[in-house]
């Protein structure tokens, strides 16, 4: 007899859900250090940076039985890192900070420490407890990027297999390879 449940791997091993974890904690830190818990943006960023961590998570066990739920909550979790990068570009334009370009030096440190698979876990925010609030948001900016392009890949891959083979059980998703 088939079963209707998909093969599935450990949402905790995908770089997206690592990449998404080191956002929300990164966030957390930011918004408690350096903004007024009077401001309802703060719970609004930390709401934005958990729902793109927690979406990855749900998003992979729904999977089990929906690759078309899976579609749908890893497109939320991507929405949700959006909607956290808007919020961190505010911050910086509304203070007359500015955002690293793509290339600088900042941003190719950041992204270099970000694609390494071996990083700890609390390694930016350990980095940003010693920084300035405009050098962890434009750190947090560089994170987020990486976050969304590892789950467009993933959606790219799930949209393939869904299209071309209805949402049955196939490879591991791209996201696992870097």
């Amino acid at each position: 007899m088939a079963s209707l449940l998909r093969p599935s791997s450990d949402y905790r091993s995908l770089l997206s859900y690592r990449k998404a974890e080191q956002i929300y904690d990164l966030t957390y830190y930011f918004c408690k250090a350096y903004l007024s818990s009077r401001d309802r943006t703060v719970d609004q960023m930390v709401q934005a940076a958990r729902s793109g961590k927690q979406n990855i998570a749900e998003g992979k066990e729904a999977g089990l039985v929906s690759m078309e739920t899976e579609i749908k909550l890893m497109n939320v979790a991507r929405a949700s890192l959006d909607e956290l990068l808007a919020d961190y570009e505010d911050f910086l334009r509304v203070r007359g900070f500015p955002v690293w370009e793509k290339d600088s030096r900042e941003s190719l440190f950041v992204r270099k420490k970000g694609a390494d698979k071996c990083l700890a876990r609390d390694y930016f925010l350990e980095l940003a407890r010693t920084r300035p609030p405009e050098v962890v948001a434009n750190m947090a900016i560089c994170l987020i990027f990486q976050a969304k392009y590892l789950l467009m890949r993933q959606l790219r891959f799930l949209e393939g297999k869904f299209l071309g083979e209805g949402g049955d059980e196939g490879k591991n998703e791209p996201d696992e390879k870097g």
